[in-house]
């Protein structure tokens, strides 16, 4: 397989997820892509199920923020001081989607070891929650109020979060890497009575953590996507080929 890897930077929340859904649509058999990027404006992002009325979409606007759907699962997610990371990957008799699943996130734990040896105490999580009964909670609002089998925590909170969707033969795999804490200001925006929005946010800070809270320090962007790459290029074994990133860049543009 040939590997390739681009980092788009900031764009906005619509470019992100049409990004993501040409790189499906454009896919070359056995050239899998991992890609990572940021949001400006910040943006909430919403699972392709979930409606719109979830959120106050006149307070989100009037504060400049971007409201889109996913195309894939889950909750709402205020992408902020964030790394996304996209992957499109070939599924196969041998690469189901539970262990592309995996596998991605195996590689991101490795990166984040890149970034720095205190998340080496990163681990998968090893339960997967019952879905049909908490989307009947008010809490199945929020994306990050949970986390689903082999996601990222650290000392026992929700690190990164990801997302998978089979699109014919490719999976389409997206996820946040959270860097700072303002993806918690996401309560400010959900259509919830203020008990309940009181309540998530409790649970907000009691399941989630950041790199920043971590580290004690701000993030170098650069430097984590370089780590990420990293990461995956030592997992999956692998070199990424410059040149077809380049080439798949042209194409997009």
């Amino acid at each position: 397989m040939i590997w390739r890897f681009i980092n788009n930077g900031f764009n906005t929340g619509r470019f992100n997820m049409d990004f993501d859904l040409e790189l499906v649509k454009n896919f070359v058999p056995d050239s899998p892509v991992l890609r990572v990027y940021r949001w400006k404006p910040y943006c909430i992002s919403l699972g392709a199920n979930q409606g719109y009325d979830s959120v106050n979409i006149n307070n989100s606007g009037s504060e400049g923020l971007d409201v889109v759907k996913r195309p894939t699962g889950g909750r709402a997610i205020l992408h902020s001081e964030e790394l996304t990371y996209s992957v499109v990957y070939p599924v196969s008799d041998n690469n189901s989607p539970k262990r592309i699943y995996r596998e991605i996130n195996l590689a991101l734990k490795n990166g984040l070891k890149h970034y720095d040896s205190i998340l080496e105490n990163i681990e998968l999580e090893h339960s997967q929650p019952h879905f049909p009964s908490f989307y009947k909670d008010k809490k199945s609002t929020l994306c990050f109020a949970v986390s689903a089998m082999n996601e990222l925590n650290y000392k026992g909170k929700k690190l990164a979060g990801s997302a998978q969707r089979k699109i014919g033969d490719v999976i389409l795999q997206h996820g946040s890497i959270l860097c700072g804490s303002y993806h918690k200001k996401i309560v400010d925006y959900l259509n919830l009575p203020s008990d309940k929005l009181k309540e998530i946010n409790i649970e907000i800070e009691r399941t989630t953590t950041e790199l920043e809270t971590i580290l004690g320090e701000k993030i170098n962007y650069k430097r984590l996507a370089d780590s990420i790459k990293k990461g995956f290029e030592d997992h999956f074994k692998i070199e990424f080929d410059e040149d077809k990133v380049e080439e798949l860049i042209s194409q997009e543009n």
